[in-house]
C-alpha cells in the first residue's frame, strides 16, 4: 500500500490535516444553497425566473438537470432529496406533475431552448419503468431542440436495473451512465443499508455496454462507517477492474443534522479526520497508478476521457454535479429540490414533494428560493471555479473580467499568501497558485474568499 505522508511528517495538534479539516461548503455553486432567499426577502420568485427564462436565446446551448427524489431503499449515508416508497403509483404521480413543469418552462422560455446536456438524478431515477423514461424523453424532446451531440447521462444505483430499463435508457437517448458504487465491502455495505455486490455490478456494468452505452463513470466513497485502508484498497481496484472512463471519489458528508437518516449510523464507526486523508490520498495514488488522471479534488479520468482533455486545455467547470466539461452558462432545474443556474443568479425548486406537486398542478413554476448574482458574487464565484478546477488563478485574467473590482480579491490574495506558513498558496508572478501540497485542501482555500462563509446558520461537512 502507498500511502501519502503526513505534511509535517507526524501527527499532532498542529497537523496541518487538522488545521485544513474545518467544515466549509463543497462549491459546486456560489453563493452556496443556504444563502437562497425567497422573493419575499430580497431572494427569487417564480416571476423573476420566469423572465429569466424568456430572456434565454433561441441559439444559446442550455443543459438540463431532472431530479427524481425517490428511491426503493434508503441508504444511511445519502445527503440528496429522496424519499423511499416500496409502491410506483407515488413515482407515476411525480412524473405527470414533472412532464407538466417542463410544459411550464417551455411555456416561459417562449420557445424551444438548444438543449446539449441532461443529467437524471436523485434519488434513484434507475428505477423508473422503461415506458416512463420512454415518455420522459418525448415531453423533454417537444419542449427542447436537443443538439444532434446531445449528451444524455442517469444516475445509476445497479440494483434496480434490469432489461426492461436499459430498453427504456435506449429509449431516452442515454449514452452516459453514473454508477453508484460507495463501497464493495459486507460491512461497510450492511453499516450504511447499501447492499450491492461487485458481481451484480459488473452485471450492469455489462448489460449497459452490451446496448452502447459506452460512456461509464463510477461513484466510490472514502470516509465511510468501517471503512479501513485496506477495505478501501480492495474496493478501489474492483472498480478500476470494471474499466469506467471517470471515477468520482468523494468524501462521505456526516450531517445528521440536516440529514436525520444518518442518525443510524453510529458516529463512534466512523474514520477520524486523519484516517479520512489517508483514505484519500490512497485511493489516489492507486487511481494514478491505473492511468487515471485527477481532475481537481475528488474526480479521475481517462487521459483520453473528455473531462480530462477539459482540465488539460483549461475548460474544466464546476456545478451540481462536481467536475465536468459541460460548458453551458444555463443549466435548467426540473424537479422538487432541483437548482438551476443562469446568468442573472441561482433558483431553486420547493424541496417538499407535495408542495412542488401542488405548485406545478396549479400552472405555476415551483420556485422557492434563489439569489440574484452581484458583480462581486459573480467575481468570488469565478475566483472559487478556478481555484477548484485549476487550483489557480491569475491576476491578470481577473483584471480582464472584472475591472478595477478585481483588486478587492488581489488584495486578499496577498493577504492570504502573506499569511500562509504552510507552503500551500502562493504568489508566482501574476498567478496566485495552490500548491501540490495544498490541493487536498482546495476547498479550506477556496473558502478564503467566500463573503458568505460564516453568516447565518449554515452549516458544513468537513474540508478533508
Amino acid at each position: 500500500m502507498t500511502i501519502h505522508p503526513n505534511l509535517n511528517g507526524e501527527l499532532g495538534a498542529a497537523d496541518p490535516v487538522r488545521l485544513f479539516s474545518a467544515p466549509v461548503p463543497r462549491y459546486t455553486s456560489y453563493p452556496t444553497a443556504p444563502h437562497f432567499h425567497d422573493g419575499a426577502h430580497g431572494g427569487v420568485d417564480a416571476a423573476a425566473y420566469r423572465g429569466w427564462l424568456g430572456e434565454i436565446g433561441p441559439d444559446t446551448p442550455v443543459s438540463a438537470y431532472v431530479h427524481v427524489p425517490f428511491c426503493d431503499r434508503l441508504c444511511w449515508f445519502c445527503g440528496c432529496h429522496t424519499k423511499q416508497t416500496l409502491r410506483y403509483d407515488p413515482v407515476q404521480r411525480y412524473l405527470q406533475v414533472l412532464h407538466r413543469e417542463v410544459e411550464l418552462v417551455g411555456e416561459a422560455a417562449g420557445k424551444p431552448l438548444k438543449l446539449s446536456e441532461l443529467h437524471l438524478g436523485g434519488g434513484s431515477p434507475s428505477m423508473l419503468r422503461a415506458h416512463d423514461l420512454a415518455a420522459l424523453g418525448e415531453t423533454l424532446r417537444r419542449h427542447f431542440d436537443f443538439t444532434p451531440d446531445a449528451r444524455i447521462s442517469v444516475e445509476i444505483d445497479p440494483n434496480d436495473v434490469t432489461a426492461d430499463t436499459v430498453e427504456g435508457f435506449k429509449a431516452l437517448g442515454m449514452n452516459r451512465a453514473s454508477i453508484g458504487v460507495q463501497d464493495f465491502d459486507p460491512r461497510v455495505q450492511e453499516t450504511i443499508n447499501r447492499i450491492q455486490t461487485f458481481e451484480d455490478t459488473r452485471r450492469v456494468v455489462e448489460m449497459l455496454r452490451e446496448a452502447g452505452i459506452a460512456s461509464m463513470n463510477i461513484d466510490a466513497l472514502y470516509g465511510l462507517p468501517h471503512q479501513s485502508l485496506e477495505s478501501l484498497e480492495k474496493t478501489i481496484e474492483q472498480v478500476i477492474s470494471l474499466n469506467p472512463d471517470r471515477i468520482a471519489l468523494f468524501g462521505y458528508a456526516h450531517v445528521p443534522w440536516m440529514k436525520t437518516h444518518q442518525r443510524m449510523i453510529e458516529e463512534t464507526s466512523l474514520p477520524d479526520i486523519d484516517a479520512r486523508y489517508a483514505q484519500a490520498r490512497l485511493a489516489e495514488q492507486k487511481l494514478r497508478d491505473a492511468g487515471y488522471v485527477a481532475i481537481g479534488i475528488d474526480h479521475f479520468a481517462r487521459p483520453e476521457d473528455s473531462l480530462a482533455r477539459a482540465a488539460d486545455e483549461g475548460r474544466l467547470r464546476r456545478n451540481f454535479q462536481g467536475y465536468t466539461d459541460d460548458p453551458c452558462e444555463v443549466l435548467i432545474g426540473l424537479g422538487a429540490s432541483s437548482i438551476g443556474r443562469l446568468p442573472q443568479g441561482y433558483v431553486q425548486n420547493i424541496a417538499a414533494t407535495g408542495n412542488y406537486m401542488a405548485t406545478v398542478e396549479r400552472g405555476e413554476l415551483p420556485v422557492a428560493k434563489g439569489i440574484v448574482l452581484s458583480e462581486d458574487d459573480s467575481m468570488r464565484a469565478r475566483v472559487i471555479e478556478w481555484l477548484m478546477c485549476e487550483f489557480a488563478f491569475s491576476a491578470a485574467r481577473l483584471r480582464e473580467a472584472f475591472g478595477a473590482m478585481a483588486e478587492t480579491i488581489i488584495e486578499e490574495a496577498d493577504a492570504r499568501v502573506a499569511a500562509d506558513t504552510h507552503g500551500f498558496f502562493r504568489k508566482q508572478c501574476e498567478r496566485y497558485v495552490i500548491t501540490p501540497e495544498g490541493q487536498p485542501f482546495a476547498r479550506t482555500i477556496a473558502s478564503w474568499f467566500d463573503a458568505y462563509l460564516g453568516r447565518g446558520k449554515a452549516r458544513h461537512s468537513s474540508g478533508v
